[in-house]
């Protein structure tokens, strides 16, 4: 069933009017015996999730070298008599639970990789774990929490497996590396996993993902559209004519064009770009050129990044980019080579799986299921939107009684997760597999 006609049937509620719809959502929602099953098993595998959580946490593993979490994953899913793949895209695992009926087939996502981050927690199972990351040794750390979503996607298997004969269809747990980005030189992450064929089989009929952040423990953040911006990087190499500097006339001078276009670039987004559609942001990082006091060189060279969160303001934000930098450089007889390299899409939430969601997250957590704003952090759970309606939402893990706004971020290696946080992720992944799969077969 086409997701656009099941959200339709199923449920008429706007985004704007938000959770109050829920109580009146269709029967694909309502309680059943089926979702206190769930809700009583998440409470059974808890003190487990928590354990392999703590387990990953203190031996983390860099993107494509997580050897030994895909491991414990594979090992896990295969007790479970779930059929397994590892090795996809280096060291992702993939498992498959067939269900007792026909139905849909729902894929599940968790990042399994670390960041090379030295931890500054003090947690009795803190990682202590040092490796060669660039050619430099570093600390690694799960600062961005994918050791959260590791163990609730393999408590979620569990669950899920001990209903299987009532489930009415399959279940595709995806347990990916590299999200974080492959080392130089490799390929990785969701790009890879489906460039092997991961959806050309048996494609999902809807992906589900989530992702711990710095909003209170006990809340699911939801968001309709472009949750997380599209990352690209630029590179402009400004070419102009070297001469000596008190003579600037003699030569055409590459760090006044630069100058110039680091200005016209601003533009793009405060002046050329529908703010009102979706926000952007042009973003120079680094600017280099020129060797001493009395020189003007030939060369300078920028680097810097691009967020978007609407695909078509994407490819016209890279035009206007590529036009201003080039007109700029030609007015003062300088040229100027521009190369944007696609990074991350943007991660895409289905509106219409959206808002026939509302109603599961709201039963996950009654009245703390929030609309979130938009990010410019990337995600490659994008990826998997592109080719099947997606839903991504953000899992609370700030402590109670912690001012959210004051608690470290992902990525910082103060980060901290309040694991009150895993059974609610647990529960939610579940109970949107058995909703969705209801809602198909009715």
């Amino acid at each position: 069933m086409n997701v656009r006609y099941l959200a339709s049937r199923i449920l008429v509620l706007t985004l704007g009017a938000g959770i109050a719809g829920a109580a009146t959502a269709g029967p694909a929602h309502a309680q059943s015996p089926l979702h206190a099953r769930i809700d009583a098993a998440a409470a059974q595998v808890n003190e487990r999730v928590v354990a392999w959580r703590r387990d990953i946490h203190e031996h983390p593993e860099l993107g494509n070298r997580e050897f030994r979490t895909a491991k414990l994953v594979a090992d896990h899913l295969s007790s479970l008599g779930l059929e397994v793949r590892t090795g996809v895209a280096h060291t992702g695992v993939v498992g498959m639970l067939r269900g007792g009926r026909p139905g849909p087939l729902v894929a599940l996502r968790a990042d399994m990789d670390a960041l090379p981050v030295t931890e500054l927690v003090d947690l009795p199972f803190a990682s202590k774990v040092r490796t060669e990351y660039n050619g430099q040794e570093v600390g690694v750390m799960h600062a961005c929490g994918h050791d959260n979503h590791v163990a609730m996607l393999m408590g979620a298997a569990e669950v899920l497996a001990g209903m299987r004969d009532e489930l009415a269809g399959d279940v595709m747990f995806i347990f990916q590396p590299a999200e974080e980005g492959a080392p130089a030189g490799e390929e990785g992450g969701a790009a890879l996993m489906l460039k092997e064929g991961l959806f050309a089989d048996e494609k999902p009929d809807a992906v589900f993902g989530l992702h711990v952040t710095t909003q209170p423990v006990g809340t699911i953040g939801y968001r309709a559209g472009g949750i997380m911006a599209a990352s690209d990087t630029w590179r402009m190499v400004v070419r102009g004519t070297q001469t000596h500097g008190a003579y600037p006339w003699r030569g055409v001078d590459p760090i006044v064009t630069a100058a110039q276009i680091v200005l016209g670039l601003q533009t793009v987004v405060s002046r050329q770009s529908d703010l009102t559609r979706a926000p952007a942001v042009v973003t120079v990082g680094q600017f280099t050129g020129g060797l001493r006091s009395n020189i003007i060189p030939d060369t300078v060279v920028m680097v810097g990044t691009i967020r978007t969160l609407d695909p078509e303001m994407r490819t016209d934000v890279h035009a206007r980019v590529r036009r201003t930098a080039e007109h700029i450089a030609a007015a003062a007889g300088a040229t100027v080579d521009v190369h944007i390299n696609l990074g991350y899409p943007v991660t895409f939430n289905d509106p219409d799986l959206t808002a026939w969601a509302l109603p599961t997250l709201e039963r996950v957590v009654p009245g703390k299921a929030q609309q979130r704003p938009a990010v410019l952090g990337a995600e490659d759970f994008s990826y998997y939107a592109q080719e099947t309606p997606g839903l991504f939402l953000w899992l609370g893990i700030v402590p109670e009684g912690t001012n959210a706004a004051d608690a470290p971020s992902n990525h910082s290696p103060l980060f901290f997760a309040d694991e009150g946080a895993l059974p609610i992720g647990v529960r939610a992944l579940t109970h949107l597999t058995v909703d969705f799969m209801a809602a198909q077969a009715n």
